[in-house]
């Protein structure tokens, strides 16, 4: 091997071995379901700290979920976040939650649209015992939300709850902070 192609391998192998990772799906553990969520505790307010999500909500600023218990047993969730900045357009979305039956209220059925007729999964991976973190995530790992009571997050929580995110066969390279900023400026 000539010094030019052992010295190629020798980057590449440097690059690949310091590059984030997480846990392969086959050696990481699995996704987690907490054994049992109080829907009224539940309810309200969470501020997204960091997600993986879908390419629409890339640049996402002051996002926030709120959930409210509809008179049918169905989870009412409004969501929205401000495009780009902290004063960009504003984004709102309306889906329903739907639980699982024996699941503990853990496992929810997502609409994101009344017409759709599918339900994506959102399982309640994480609670902290005050009801003040919680992480939704999905078995195929595609997605991922961190949300908290409270907008900001110190780094050493970030880093523990990422690191426990990871430890589920995510990649953590992928997930990104979602900036808040309270109160917000006027709306635009």
């Amino acid at each position: 091997m000539n010094g030019i192609m052992k010295w190629s391998w020798t980057a590449l192998i440097g690059i690949f071995s310091t590059a984030p990772h997480a846990e392969s799906p086959a050696t990481a553990l699995p996704v987690p379901l907490v054994e049992s969520v109080d829907l009224k505790r539940f309810m309200g307010s969470w501020y997204v700290i960091a997600q993986i999500t879908a390419d629409s909500d890339r640049g996402a600023h002051n996002a926030v979920e709120t959930y409210s218990m509809n008179p049918d047993g169905s989870i009412a969730t409004v969501y929205r976040n401000r495009q780009g900045s902290f004063d960009g357009p504003e984004k709102v979305m309306h889906p329903v939650g739907y639980v699982e039956d024996g699941s503990g209220n853990a496992l929810w059925g997502i609409r994101l649209y009344w017409w759709l007729p599918f339900k994506l999964e959102y399982r309640v991976s994480y609670l902290e015992a005050d009801y003040s973190v919680v992480i939704i995530a999905r078995s195929k790992r595609d997605y991922v939300w961190l949300m908290s009571r409270k907008p900001n997050m110190s780094a050493s929580d970030l880093a523990r709850y990422t690191a426990l995110i990871g430890s589920w066969g995510y990649d953590t390279s992928k997930l990104l902070s979602v900036p808040q900023r309270w109160p917000e400026s006027s709306s635009k």
